[in-house]
Order: C-alpha cells, then structure tokens, then sequence
C-alpha cells in the first residue's frame, strides 16, 4: 500500500473527538476521588469536634476557601494541559493568587505577633504530621485525576502531572481542614502550601512516564 493510500484511510476512519470531553473526564474524577477522601478524613482523622462552633471564625473559612481555590486553578490547568497544542495561558494566575494572598496575610499575623509566639504560629501543634496528612487525604483524587489523564493527550506529561497533583493536593486539604485544629495563617501558609505540593511534586515524576504516549 502506498504511503498516499495509506493517509487517506486513516483519515477517512478518523472520528471527531467529543467536546469538552477533557473537563468531563476531570469532572468524573473528582467526583470518584472526592468522597473517598471524605471517607478517608472520616475514618483517619475525623471531623473536629467543634466544627459547628470554629465554622463561625472567618479564619476557618479563609483556610478552607484557601485550598480550595488552588485545586479550581489546578483543574482549569489541568484541563488545558490535557489538550494538545492548548497553552496555559493565564490559568497559573489561579495558583499564584491565593499563595499570594495567604503569604501576605501570615506575614501581617507574625510582624504584628510578638516575637516570642512567632514560632508557635508558625508550627501550630501539628506540624509534623500536617503535610503527609493532607497527602494522604489528596490520594484518591491524584489517582483518579491521573487515570483521566492517561485518556487524554497531553503533550507535557510532567506538567500535566503537576497540575493534577495540585488539582488533588487543594482538594485533600480542603477535606483535611474540616479536621485540622490549626487557625493561624502562618501555619497554613506553610505546611498547607507543603501539603498541596507534595502531590504536585509526586506527580512530575509520575506523569513523566506514565502520561507519556
């Protein structure tokens, strides 16, 4: 068969490829992983026990509206990464504002905190198990997010694993915070930041390979 020939089979049995078919995709995702993280706050950790009550403080709300923006700037990311030839464009700008924000807001709290209670701001009462926490509470979405990508075709694996990493990452801790006992920006701006990318950075490594075509 000449090579001519060839072309014009393969392009006469091409099929349009849906719309929107990345976002619904990523959609599915997140509602697969999502309650498997509730599940596993639940059974792990637990919801705090004065929830109703801290629900009441803005800060329980600037921690939890935190995370959550990452992970719907992460998603838009994601979404355009999982499309050939689509550019990012100003999706970053939905990542970088919230950390801006966050950072901004624990720099105020610890220049007006006097210098003896800045480190207590800052390490809260669980720093060491805060980070691998949230990881922890991110997984099922990571996988999942992972898995739809894999079903999609994404010409920069490694960043498209970053994206999906931090598309999970804002999400377990947002979940997470629903059971975490720290208020204070300092902490959050630190070891909540370490939480969201860690599965970003987990996710370079395996989208590198395993969204490669």
């Amino acid at each position: 068969m000449k090579t001519d020939d060839l072309i014009s089979m393969l392009a006469a049995s091409a099929t349009p490829v849906p719309k929107h078919v990345a976002s619904r995709r990523l959609s599915t995702a997140l509602l697969v992983g999502l309650p498997l993280s509730f599940v596993i706050m639940l059974l792990a950790y637990g919801p705090r026990r004065d929830l109703m009550e801290v629900m009441a403080l803005p800060m329980f709300w600037v921690r939890l509206l935190f995370p959550i923006c990452i992970a719907a700037g992460a998603y838009l990311m994601t979404e355009r990464l999982a499309r050939p030839g689509v550019r990012i464009r100003k999706a970053w700008i939905g990542l970088a504002v919230p950390v801006v924000v966050v950072w901004s807001l624990a720099a105020y709290v610890l220049v007006s905190a006097p210098a003896g209670e800045r480190p207590a701001l800052v390490m809260g009462q669980t720093w060491r198990t805060c980070t691998a926490n949230i990881a922890f509470v991110a997984l099922p979405v990571f996988v999942a997010a992972l898995v739809a990508l894999k079903g999609l075709a994404s010409t920069r694996p490694a960043l498209a694993g970053a994206a999906a990493g931090l598309m999970a990452g804002g999400t377990g801790a947002a979940v997470y915070a629903l059971h975490c006992v720290e208020l204070a920006a300092p902490f959050f701006a630190v070891w909540y930041v370490l939480g969201i990318s860690l599965p970003a950075a987990v996710g370079v490594l395996i989208g590198r390979r395993f969204l490669r075509w």
